[in-house]
């Protein structure tokens, strides 16, 4: 079972999903992508197994992945401030990882119809999302 942890800027979200997929699953290894050294520093320091920086390691680990997970916009070509290149957004949308996608409103894209939560609530539902994933068993083929 692969699981990335993708994230940005300070790499907070990344720390705080890499902290609870643990605490929850610790059988499973978590491998944390920052798009910049300080988000990854953060999830390595939060416990994941492995740690890249930057687009080619974004583009290599979504190719087999089982789930990806991390804030909206690593779907979104330029988004976190740019550190989201068009590269690494085409190939999270092209995995044919189940993504989990935390919906932050924030750098211009709105997402519609979601409960207005804390940080803290979205991800405690991503890591619930996670197991039943896993013990679902509704991986990638």
């Amino acid at each position: 079972m692969k699981i990335l942890v993708i994230d940005g800027q300070g790499g907070k979200m990344g720390k705080m999903i890499v902290e609870e997929l643990k605490a929850a699953l610790p059988q499973y290894q978590l491998i944390a992508i920052g798009t910049n050294s300080i988000a990854t520093s953060a999830m390595l320091k939060a416990g994941a197994d492995l740690g890249a920086t930057g687009e080619n390691p974004v583009i290599y680990n979504s190719t087999d992945a089982d789930i990806i997970i991390g804030p909206l916009g690593i779907i979104v070509a330029n988004a976190l401030m740019g550190e989201v290149t068009p590269n690494m957004a085409v190939a999270i949308g092209q995995s044919k990882a189940q993504k989990i996608l935390i919906p932050i409103n924030k750098c211009n894209n709105k997402v519609v119809g979601i409960q207005n939560l804390s940080f803290k609530e979205y991800i405690e539902l991503a890591v619930e999302q996670v197991k039943e994933i896993i013990e679902n068993k509704e991986l990638p083929s």
